[in-house]
């Protein structure tokens, strides 16, 4: 080869190499950063609102309501639907291959109970980006999950946990510091800086319920949020809405409530538990009556639901009762002073 053919096909490379450079940083910046106010009619003063309200990415904007980024962003509900496309438009909101399914769902994180039986239950543990509901009876454990978890979630991932922080709904005044202290001393961490990273808000009625969720997005990055707890989901639904004349009502509310709960799950890739209260169906004559409330809204929102029950002394039966991807199953944890463990 002459020394003129060498320096051109030198001189090839360094061009070939140079494009590959820039189309990474490229990559790297749509990645890395979503730029707001690349969207149609989105000036700055309209950036500034949306992502004072959460609404820092594409794909926060892409699955958002018009009515509702029209409200925060103090804008016309027409403009708003041309932001939301525009945000379409920038991400991958289509169809996908199967395979292209199996690598995202290998992105999932698992979030330990504390009991490995009841983690190999979950299979291996509650999911992100899914909503898991536990229903029972009074003292069936449902708040000690809720308190356990709350835990486990600011362990590293190497233990089971997601290294990040907690927002927790307490619509029955059911959380306890000094339970958190306990469960937070047996695995030997920092109590104070485990309640610190824990987020309390007390819902008084079901509209401060879902006012509370439509703002969790404005500190979920902020704050590095990786779980939302509510406890309980139905506890001032229940209380408000009486008779079958407010039925329909109540379902909707519900409805959208829970589906706010998923998209931050979907968006912010973090971990939804809520505890449901149960009812006693009087025509049931043999087996057990017990049965969760709220109707086919939780049950089909829910993407698994567990039957807790309480058994002899500190025993709890855990029963998987619907999954779409595991076997219904069930195990046998223990309620203990340190926390969730195994029999």
């Amino acid at each position: 080869m002459t020394m003129s053919a060498k320096k051109e096909e030198k001189d090839e490379e360094m061009i070939i190499d140079t494009l590959d450079i820039i189309s990474d940083t490229k990559k790297e910046k749509k990645i890395d950063e979503d730029d707001l106010a690349d969207l149609p009619a989105c000036g700055a003063k309209t950036v500034d609102k949306l992502k004072d309200c959460g609404y820092t990415s594409y794909m926060a904007l892409a699955t958002a309501d018009p009515k509702t980024v029209a409200e925060v962003a103090e804008i016309g509900e027409a403009t708003a639907r041309k932001i939301i496309q525009g945000a379409r438009n920038r991400i991958d909101m289509g169809f996908e291959t199967g395979l292209d399914a199996l690598k995202r769902r290998k992105e999932v994180n698992k979030l330990t109970t504390g009991s490995k039986t009841f983690d190999d239950l979950m299979g291996g543990g509650f999911e992100t980006s899914a909503i898991t509901e536990c229903y029972g009876a009074y003292g069936s454990a449902k708040t000690q999950i809720a308190h356990q978890l709350a835990v486990n979630v600011q362990l590293p991932k190497s233990k089971g946990g997601l290294e990040g922080n907690v927002l927790f709904i307490d619509t029955e005044n059911t959380f306890r510091p000094e339970r958190i202290i306990e469960m937070a001393e047996a695995k030997e961490l920092d109590t104070n800086d485990v309640l610190k990273r824990i987020f309390v808000a007390r819902a008084y009625n079901s509209d401060h319920q879902l006012l509370l969720v439509e703002k969790a997005k404005e500190i979920i990055e902020e704050k590095n949020i990786k779980l939302i707890i509510v406890d309980s989901m139905m506890a001032h639904f229940r209380s408000e809405y009486i008779g079958r004349g407010t039925l329909a009502d109540r379902q909707q509310k519900l409805n959208k409530h829970l589906h706010e709960l998923q998209k931050l799950g979907d968006t912010f890739k973090i971990c939804i538990y809520i505890t449901n209260q149960v009812m006693a169906k009087p025509n049931v004559l043999f087996g057990d009556p017990t049965e969760a409330i709220g109707g086919h809204i939780i049950g089909h929102t829910s993407t698994f639901r567990i039957y807790l029950k309480r058994s002899k002394k500190d025993l709890r039966i855990v029963k998987l009762v619907d999954s779409p991807n595991l076997p219904d199953g069930q195990t046998i944890v223990r309620v203990t002073r340190d926390g969730i463990v195994d029999e």
